[in-house]
């Protein structure tokens, strides 16, 4: 069966949507729904992805891109990060906690270290 680029198809080897890219000697080549390395499938076993589970494949492709391009979620209501004290030894922990945790792509942990280093300032140098 020819597929038409761009059609979504279920791979029963892998159990994944795939959209259809092209041919590839004897194999179809599939890409993950919004985006990703692409695979080789066998086209005689692919077939048509139900309504369903197209809707499914392009809930879980939303999910990956809210939780890989949300940086710019980070801080939307919240006040601004605090300053660390300077010269002040648990101030320094604190924020090289919250730098560690930034560069880790850690949003959940950078919120963590935000609390303790404005409850610390709060509870001693204020």
């Amino acid at each position: 069966m020819q597929h038409e680029p761009g059609a979504l198809l279920y791979d029963p080897a892998t159990d994944k949507i795939g959209e259809y890219r092209d041919r590839s000697g004897p194999y179809a080549m599939l890409r993950p729904v919004g985006g990703g390395r692409e695979w080789q499938a066998d086209p005689a076993a692919l077939r048509p992805a139900t309504a369903v589970e197209r809707i499914s494949a392009g809930v879980r492709a939303a999910n990956r891109r809210a939780r890989t391009d949300g940086p710019f979620l980070v801080g939307i209501g919240t006040p601004p990060p605090p300053p660390p004290e300077p010269d002040r030894a648990e101030c320094d922990v604190l924020a090289s906690r919250r730098e560690n945790a930034r560069t880790a792509h850690d949003y959940s942990a950078e919120t963590d270290a935000n609390v303790l280093l404005r409850s610390h300032r709060r509870e001693r140098h204020e």
